[in-house]
């Protein structure tokens, strides 16, 4: 686990594995339980705390670009879009940001 924190890349790996979650969660979970039982505590709790992360990640995201000097169009772009995409952190990780992070790491 150390690794992932050596590196932005590695921290942008864990905080899109964790805004990726609270996606799917406010997505699949608190989103039903308001608009079909009527639980909106759920959403009230998640709905905050995926915008936080979500702001982090784009952050992060742009951070993470300027240092390794990514093309605007062909990197930052596809990461900050995968962002709102649900399973899109998860699938640049596999694609994207994984084989970068082994790259770094040696």
């Amino acid at each position: 686990m150390k690794k992932y924190f050596t590196s932005i890349i590695g921290g942008l790996r864990i905080l899109g594995f964790i805004e990726g979650i609270s996606y799917l969660i406010l997505l699949f979970i608190s989103m039903p339980l308001k608009y079909i039982l009527g639980v909106k505590i759920i959403s009230a709790i998640v709905g905050p705390i995926h915008g936080v992360l979500f702001i982090f990640f784009l952050i992060y995201t742009v951070i993470a670009g300027v240092k390794y000097k990514w093309r605007f169009i062909k990197t930052t772009w596809k990461v900050l879009v995968a962002s709102i995409i649900p399973f899109g952190t998860f699938y640049v990780d596999k694609k994207f940001l994984k084989p970068l992070h082994d790259s770094l790491m040696g």
